[in-house]
């Protein structure tokens, strides 16, 4: 395979598993993050430690990194998902601006000048193969008692509770998967870059994820995979159109969501009892609407015949 285009799908199957994460949290557990940048860093700098300096195998430092993120991010979710709406989205903005100062002032891990010489361990193989399981295990949460308590509390929270759900815990179960998947993303792409740098995990990286899922569709496993995809993909197409090449790949976000506003997938799943779901809905509306025009047939007759 072209360099090239493995590097693409290298770096595809990277953001599709930071984005699985945040669609566990966002399309199904209603909660906007734009921290996500963070939980990528810690999980990128602990697997370095991991590998590098301790000189562990590349799954010791995978196994660190989800365990890390997801630490951290229950100790925020303590201060923070008792916070609203918007608040929480704040909330996570600043804490992963706060990991980036953090790590840009660290002298110890390199600073603002970066950590070179991190091993080349992450592969097309082991990418995808983590791609799968991570999908694999989201897809069975998401059919879980758990994951319909999550959609529960997406749709309406005060109604959830009044049902016995424990809205807290599965906001936090939440956080606390979707930070685990971002650290793990964040120590594949160290291992494939070979070098990790504060400022590749800003804000801009978190809005790009968030772009991801709400492109794909919120509540859509599918959308996310697509999304991920798609999005890696198009920036390198449009390079033929050299600094205008951002502004297409805006434009392009701009018009699916104009067009989409669910998203690419608006919540379907590529599975084949959505499909027969589909089909079955779409035979229905043919039933009505063929029944609807009798109707109105006989109506009109009976009108002549009087």
């Amino acid at each position: 395979m072209d360099a090239y285009l493995e590097g693409i799908l290298i770096l595809s199957g990277i953001n599709l598993i930071a984005v699985m994460g945040l669609c566990l949290l966002t399309g199904f557990a209603g909660l906007f993050s734009f921290g996500h940048a963070g939980f990528m860093a810690i999980g990128a700098y602990t697997a370095a430690i991991f590998t590098k300096m301790l000189g562990l195998p590349f799954v010791f430092g995978i196994a660190a990194s989800a365990v890390s993120a997801a630490i951290v991010s229950w100790l925020i979710g303590m201060a923070t998902l008792k916070l609203k709406g918007d608040y929480f989205c704040i909330a996570t903005l600043g804490f992963g601006e706060a990991i980036r100062l953090i790590l840009d002032n660290f002298q110890g891990l390199g600073g603002s000048r970066g950590w070179p010489g991190i091993p080349a361990s992450s592969t097309l193989l082991n990418i995808v193969i983590l791609d799968i399981i991570g999908v694999v295990l989201i897809a069975n949460l998401v059919r879980s008692r758990h994951g319909r308590n999550m959609i529960a509390v997406r749709e309406e929270e005060l109604a959830a509770q009044v049902a016995g759900i424990n809205t807290y815990k599965y906001k936090m179960l939440a956080l606390v998967i979707s930070a685990a998947y971002a650290g793990v993303a964040g120590a594949l792409l160290g291992h494939y870059m070979t070098f990790i740098q504060p400022k590749m995990f800003s804000m801009v990286k978190s809005t790009e994820l968030t772009i991801i899922v709400i492109f794909g569709g919120l509540g859509s496993i599918s959308g996310s995979v697509i999304g991920a995809v798609v999005l890696t993909f198009l920036p390198e197409l449009l390079r033929v159109v050299d600094k205008w090449r951002l502004v297409a790949y805006g434009m392009a976000v701009i018009a699916i969501m104009i067009g989409r506003p669910r998203g690419l997938m608006g919540g379907f799943e590529l599975t084949p009892a959505s499909f027969r779901k589909l089909f079955a809905e779409r035979k229905a509306a043919r039933e009505i609407k063929a029944a609807s025009r009798l109707y109105s047939d006989d109506d009109s007759a009976q009108g002549a015949g009087r």
